[in-house]
C-alpha cells in the first residue's frame, strides 16, 4: 500500500505522538509498503520512508496566545500555521490510505473534496484523545474519517458502533528499551538517592506538579522531569521551593532516553486522562516500577502488579514510590518480558492489517455507489 502520515511535529518533536507514528510508519516500510511522512522536522537520516517537509511556526511561539474556538492551544495555532506547507506536499492520488492524529486542520486538508481523481480513506488514531469523535458541537461537528484507531479498550468502547474501528495500543523498541545499568553520571543525577522520574510535557493535564508536591514528602527522592512545555517556569518554581537540590529538569534525545530510564528507582505518571502512555510502556520495558493514576487503559497495558492508585492525596503517592522503590530484580525481569507483546514490530503488523481492511471498505463502497 501507499500509506501517508501528517502530522506537524514529525522529526521535529521526540514526543508520544510523534514517537509512535515515526516507530509505525519505519515498520510498515520495511515490511514492503511505500511510506511517507509530511512534518515540519528536517530530513532525516536513513530513515526507510519517504519523508515531506512542510514549515510551519513551532508551538512554543504561541504559548501566550488567547484561547478560543478552535483555537484552544498552542499545538492548534502550530497545526494552522503547518496547514499552508501541507495543502502543497499533499497529493491525494499519491496514496491509498491517510493518517493523522491532529485535529482540525490536519484531519481538514486530508479529507478535503477532491474534483477530479481520488481521494484516499483516511485514518485517525487517538493518540492526543478521541474527543473529535464524539463531539459534535462547534469545530468537532466537522470530525469524519473512514477508520478510527482506538489506542485503547476504552475509547474502542465508546467508538465501536458509530466507526469503522479497532483497538491497537502504542508499543516500545524491545531491542532498544531493556533492563540494564544506568548512567546517572552522563544526566548529572546523584549516586546516593532514590531517583524519581517523570517523563512528561508540562502541561495541567500531566499533574507535574503533584509530582513535585509527593517527592517532597520523601526526604531521600530526587525528581528528574524528561519534558518541556508551557509550565515549565511554574514547575521549576514550585521544585526550588519544595525540594531545592532534589529536582531536575532535562530535555533529552531519544539515543539517551533508554540511559535515562535504567538511571532511575521509580518511574511516576500522574495524568488522569492517558489515551496510550508510551512513556509508562518504555518504562515498563526498562522494568521500572510504576506508580501512577489507576486507569483502566493503563491497567490494561501494565497489568495489575503495578503501584495504580487514586493520586488525589500526594502523601500517598509518596508512600507508594517508597514501596516501588523496593521492587526487586525479578519485578524487572517480569516487566520487561510484559512489554515485548508491545513490540513496535507487533504494532505496525496490527496497523497493516486495518489499513488493508479500511482500503477494502472503501473499494466495495464506492464500488456499491
Amino acid at each position: 500500500m501507499r500509506i501517508l502520515f501528517a502530522l506537524p511535529g514529525l522529526h521535529r518533536y521526540n514526543r508520544g505522538a510523534e514517537i509512535a507514528f515515526i516507530a509505525i510508519a519505519s515498520g510498515l516500510a520495511k515490511s514492503g509498503d511505500t511510506v511517507t511522512l509530511i512534518g515540519s522536522g528536517p530530513q532525516p537520516d536513513g530513515a526507510p520512508y519517504r519523508f515531506l517537509h512542510a514549515p510551519n511556526i513551532s508551538r512554543e511561539y504561541f504559548e501566550a496566545f488567547p484561547s478560543f474556538p478552535p483555537m484552544r492551544s498552542e499545538y492548534i495555532y502550530e497545526e494552522l500555521s503547518f496547514l499552508p506547507g501541507l495543502l502543497c506536499r499533499y497529493r491525494p492520488a499519491e496514496f491509498d490510505v491517510t493518517i493523522t492524529c491532529s485535529y482540525p486542520f490536519t484531519n481538514w486538508a486530508l479529507r478535503r473534496p477532491v474534483i477530479r481523481g481520488h481521494r484516499p480513506p483516511h485514518v485517525f488514531v487517538t493518540q492526543n484523545g478521541d474527543w473529535p469523535a464524539y463531539r459534535h458541537n462547534l469545530e468537532y461537528r466537522l470530525f469524519s474519517c473512514d477508520g478510527l484507531v482506538c489506542t485503547n479498550r476504552e475509547y474502542y468502547e465508546r467508538h465501536k458502533e458509530q466507526w469503522f474501528c479497532c483497538c491497537i495500543p502504542n508499543g516500545v523498541d524491545v531491542s532498544r528499551f531493556s533492563p540494564g545499568v544506568g548512567r546517572r553520571e552522563d544526566f548529572g543525577l546523584p549516586r546516593d538517592r532514590q531517583v524519581v522520574l517523570m517523563v512528561s510535557a508540562l502541561i495541567p493535564s500531566k499533574r507535574v506538579s503533584v509530582g513535585v508536591e509527593a517527592v517532597s514528602r520523601i526526604p531521600n527522592a530526587y525528581l528528574v522531569v524528561a519534558g518541556d512545555g508551557p509550565l515549565r517556569q511554574a514547575v521549576d518554581a514550585l521544585a526550588a521551593n519544595l525540594i531545592p537540590g532534589r529536582y531536575k529538569r532535562l530535555v533529552v534525545t531519544p539515543e539517551k532516553m533508554v540511559d535515562l530510564y535504567r538511571s532511575a528507582n521509580v518511574f511516576l505518571h500522574l495524568s488522569k486522562v492517558e489515551p496510550s502512555s508510551l512513556a509508562c510502556v518504555e518504562a515498563m520495558a526498562c522494568g521500572l516500577p510504576i506508580v501512577a493514576h489507576d486507569l483502566p487503559q493503563l491497567r490494561n497495558v501494565v497489568g495489575d502488579d503495578e503501584f495504580l492508585i487514586d493520586t488525589e492525596n500526594p502523601a500517598i503517592i509518596a508512600e507508594q514510590i517508597g514501596h516501588a522503590g523496593l521492587t526487586s530484580s525479578a519485578g524487572f525481569k517480569n516487566r520487561s518480558m510484559k512489554a515485548a507483546a508491545f513490540s513496535w514490530t507487533n504494532i505496525a503488523t496490527m496497523y497493516r492489517n486495518f489499513l488493508e481492511e479500511v482500503v477494502e471498505l472503501s473499494r466495495e463502497q464506492k464500488k456499491a455507489k
